[in-house]
């Protein structure tokens, strides 16, 4: 339903209510106050969508170079896990060397 000019009631003569004029230019200041408010409101959101977009931004960054060091991190470990296992394998060797000389030894001093 929409209301036509002709069906507004003219209240200009009634003591204390606005005119006709002065409630439209009360409703444009009302519009023009939330015009202002709405744009406040949509430079903070923007602000705000960059703010975020450059946080974004910066921790991808920070991410891909923790990847990176990983990446580092795991081919040193690979790395010194085969020279542990190497290392390990020389350690069982004396071992058994050990051992086998002992066993010599002891087989040498039976015979004499």
């Amino acid at each position: 339903m929409t209301v036509e000019p002709s069906d507004i009631e003219d209240t200009s003569g009634w003591l204390g209510c606005p005119t006709e004029l002065e409630t439209i230019t009360h409703y444009k200041l009302m519009l023009e106050n939330e015009v202002q408010e709405l744009t406040l409101q949509l430079r903070k959101a923007r602000e705000d969508v960059f703010g975020l977009v450059q946080m974004h931004a910066d921790v991808a960054r920070e991410r891909d170079q923790l990847r990176a060091d990983l990446r580092r991190l795991n081919s040193e470990y690979a790395e010194l896990s085969s020279k542990a296992y190497s290392l390990q394998r020389i350690a069982d060797q004396r071992d058994h060397m050990l051992r086998e000389n002992q066993r010599l030894l002891k087989e040498l001093r039976e015979r004499k």
